[in-house]
């Protein structure tokens, strides 16, 4: 069986196909990822091939600041999956497609040309029509003030989609030899699309007119040591507080390194600084910065973790039993933000940019006992093994060889 997985987006849109991989192969299946040319290293540290699709994702981030941009920039990113993918997938018997909306679209258009079945995966359920939530507004495009009706405002989402990525897309289809679509949003989700998150961070709602597979979280287990340094730095003291913004650019906040390092101070604590797309850099004695390091491992011995929201990051941290900050900055991260608080396992920090104070009292609160406690309580009940779901569902739609149903 050779299995195509096409994302693009942010680490946190490439690293869980790095677990699906791995179930895939344990079946016998070939696997060959298509993604930015920023992760070249991350997949091939994994053993995995690497179709590069697309430009740099972080020179795209950048740009996250110009709403107006949005359509012209996945225009590049749909003609990007058209001209990558096409030939990546001739050969393939099932294709997988998540990441950015306009990207996935463009993948499950090359699935529909070469003939073979695919399915859309997402790792929160903000892009899944339901009338229990309510859908994220793009850049740009909010939704009227008055709108509270949650169909209603799934309605107006699926115009937002048609108008900000339909011409591009069906330009690409057509130029292709394939019909143009007329709702991007329902072909892309198709006719059962699968929720790959934690049911206790994430659960999905029966009430939903889509049939959602609901596969759990796909992690794969992560066994390598901390550095001798890092190990070094934690056993020189009561635990640290962990800041890391991942792919966030964190746009706003003057000062980032000394915000962070004079409010993790101000609790007594030190603190462990990933650089991340932040560049977040520190040279103090009471503080590690960090490049690259297994989350798994380091986690769970750290005081807190404040970081920005993605749902990679957030379903680590909660596995880890270990209290959290959460600072949106765009897209679902606000809403992994709420379910933190909700679950009563961190803080929701009020807005993308940090202050001195605003960090000071997220961080007196997280770092309560009773927040701990229930961190660990919560960390209990997650597990389930999302990735071996997923690849015994591929293994099944190979073999009965379904298809993408466009909407």
């Amino acid at each position: 069986m050779r299995v195509l997985l096409s994302t693009y987006g942010s680490r946190g849109d490439v690293e869980p196909l790095l677990a699906l991989t791995a179930q895939l192969r344990a079946r016998g299946a070939d696997v060959r990822v298509c993604a930015p040319p920023d992760f070249s290293a991350l997949l091939a540290d994994a053993g995995v091939i690497l179709v590069p699709v697309g430009p740099s994702a972080r020179s795209l981030m950048k740009q996250v600041a110009a709403p107006s941009s949005l359509p012209e920039r996945a225009a590049q990113v749909i003609a990007a999956q058209f001209e990558a993918i096409t030939p990546a997938a001739a050969d393939c018997d099932v294709l997988v497609a998540t990441g950015m909306l306009p990207a996935a679209a463009g993948a499950l258009s090359v699935a529909e040309k070469v003939g073979i079945p695919s399915v859309y995966v997402s790792f929160q359920k903000l892009v899944l029509p339901s009338p229990d939530h309510p859908p994220m507004a793009y850049p740009g495009r909010p939704f009227p003030p008055g709108v509270r009706d949650n169909r209603e405002l799934w309605e107006l989402d699926a115009l937002s989609v048609n108008a900000l990525f339909g011409e591009a897309l069906n330009g690409c289809r057509v130029r292709n030899g394939l019909a143009p679509v007329g709702q991007v949003r329902d072909y892309v989700i198709g006719a059962r699309p699968w929720l790959a998150a934690d049911p206790v961070l994430d659960p999905w709602s029966a009430g939903s007119d889509v049939a959602v597979v609901q596969t759990g979280a796909w992690f794969q287990r992560d066994d390598r040591r901390l550095p001798a340094d890092l190990e070094a730095f934690l056993a020189d003291g009561a635990p640290p507080v962990y800041v890391g913004f991942g792919s966030m650019p964190m746009q706003g906040t003057e000062n980032l390194a000394k915000v962070v390092v004079e409010a993790v101070r101000a609790q007594g604590r030190r603190a462990i600084a990933s650089r991340g797309w932040a560049d977040l850099a520190l040279d103090t004695d009471d503080c590690f910065v960090l490049g690259e390091a297994n989350h798994q491992a380091l986690f769970p011995r750290v005081a807190a973790v404040v970081h920005h929201g993605g749902a990679g990051t957030t379903s680590t941290a909660t596995r880890s039993g270990t209290p959290q900050v959460v600072v949106p900055q765009l897209a679902d991260q606000p809403y992994w933000a709420r379910r933190v608080a909700d679950l009563g396992i961190g803080v929701a920090h009020d807005g993308p940019a940090l202050t001195f104070e605003s960090l000071s009292a997220a961080l007196r609160t997280a770092l309560a006992p009773e927040i701990r406690v229930r961190a660990a309580a919560v960390a209990a009940t997650t597990g389930t093994d999302g990735a071996a779901v997923a690849a015994e569902l591929l293994v099944a739609m190979v073999n009965r060889d379904g298809a993408h149903v466009p909407g």
